[in-house]
């Protein structure tokens, strides 16, 4: 697979006990996440039910960024008929990279590369969770008048709801900044 490119649309910060971010012109990527995000952190707590571990284990934080494509948040908002389009601080996401095709399906490994050198790396897919498809049902209105029910954001964020990664290189992205996505590449002794 050829490098893709795109370029950052949005940038968020989450403080803790809120589920909305709030936007930023840009962030600083240390080797624990972005500071001042709420998910910023070396290890991290399991999550009961969704983690391999028991919940409360204390474990690495696979989770120090997330980023999703703006693609896929217009088509979600457009699928849910919104009177406001959701934005990456709506559905707690840090980063909306827009120009990426398929972007919540690269895999673990794929490094994003951004212009002024921070670099990136995919753990995994982020589902949507119905903590959050509550919220936006509480926040969002439909242009049909019709409540959004606590479920609708799951169902239409379905295998879009972006990724969560680590931070391989830190340093500061903004806005309008391009960012170059190339998979793992396996070492020369592995590959056949």
């Amino acid at each position: 697979m050829e490098p893709l490119h795109g370029t950052v649309a949005s940038l968020f910060l989450g403080a803790t006990g809120t589920l909305s971010k709030a936007a930023q012109r840009s962030l600083d990527f240390a080797f624990d996440g972005i500071v001042g995000d709420r998910h910023r952190g070396l290890t991290r707590k399991a999550w009961e039910h969704t983690d391999k571990q028991p919940g409360g284990t204390e474990r690495r934080n696979e989770r120090q960024w997330s980023a999703v494509a703006q693609e896929d948040l217009d088509q979600a908002s457009q699928v849910l008929s919104l009177t406001k389009p959701l934005s990456a601080g709506d559905v707690a996401v840090n980063l909306s990279i827009a120009g990426v095709p398929e972007f919540s399906r690269l895999p673990r490994g794929t490094t994003l590369s951004f212009e002024g050198g921070v670099v990136l790396m995919v753990e995994e897919y982020n589902p949507p969770c119905s903590r959050m498809s509550k919220y936006v049902s509480e926040c969002h209105e439909a242009t049909t008048g019709v409540a959004l029910g606590e479920a609708d954001f799951i169902e239409a964020s379905k295998f879009s709801r972006g990724l969560v990664g680590v931070v391989e290189v830190p340093g500061v992205v903004a806005v309008g900044e391009g960012v170059s996505v190339a998979p793992e590449v396996l070492p020369k002794w592995l590959r056949a």
